[in-house]
């Protein structure tokens, strides 16, 4: 069983006392693809104390300092670094899981197409999954009460120079070695809030 590094050895060690929920794990073939990112230290997971009280098991993206948690009981969190929209097609909110998938297709929206087409058209029929697609190796599709899928992710991705920064098309981004540790700990229905732009 692939377990991510992080959880292995120093302070984050800490993080292996919080069981992830009972969800099916798999470990497709194209797990084999997934490499050391060589981001920096400061960009690894870990355990952190959260001044608000809430509730367990959310995940909240703070886009100003680029992190997303995942909370836990007693007010602490995991904290993971990310990339996320460009200003303007970054959208706050609440959400939900409403589905999760291991090495997903991917198409680009139409307002994707038509706003890029240079670099979207050639894909508008799809893209299997694998590791030289865009979502990565696994995806959290985030959805909204009354609106269904809203096309936003929080996705794997190859590129570990796209953490930290606003480059994505409104998704928020984790390198594939910490997406697989966050989806083995996010069930359908998670709460998921993108909190605004500061």
């Amino acid at each position: 069983m692939r377990r991510r590094n992080f959880i292995a050895t120093g302070a984050h060690a800490a993080l292996a006392a919080f069981a992830a929920p009972a969800i099916a794990r798999t470990t497709p073939a194209f797990d084999a693809h997934i490499k050391p990112s060589g981001l920096p230290e400061e960009f690894n997971p870990r355990e952190i104390g959260i001044d608000d009280d809430m509730p367990p098991n959310e995940i909240h993206v703070y886009p100003g300092p680029f992190a997303l948690h995942l909370t836990l009981p007693g007010n602490r969190a995991i904290r993971y670094s990310v990339g996320i929209g460009r200003p303007d097609l970054y959208e706050s909110g609440e959400f939900f899981v409403g589905d999760r998938r291991v090495w997903p297709s991917w198409r680009p929206t139409d307002s994707m197409i038509k706003r890029d087409p240079g670099s979207y058209a050639k894909h508008a029929g799809g893209m299997p999954g694998g590791p030289g697609n865009p979502l990565g190796a696994r995806a959290l599709y985030l959805y909204q009460r009354g609106r269904g899928d809203t096309f936003l992710r929080i996705h794997g991705t190859n590129q570990p120079e796209t953490i930290g920064q606003s480059v994505s098309n409104g998704c928020a981004r984790l390198i594939n070695e910490h997406m697989v540790d966050l989806y083995d700990r996010v069930p359908l229905r998670t709460r998921v809030v993108l909190h605004p732009m500061t």
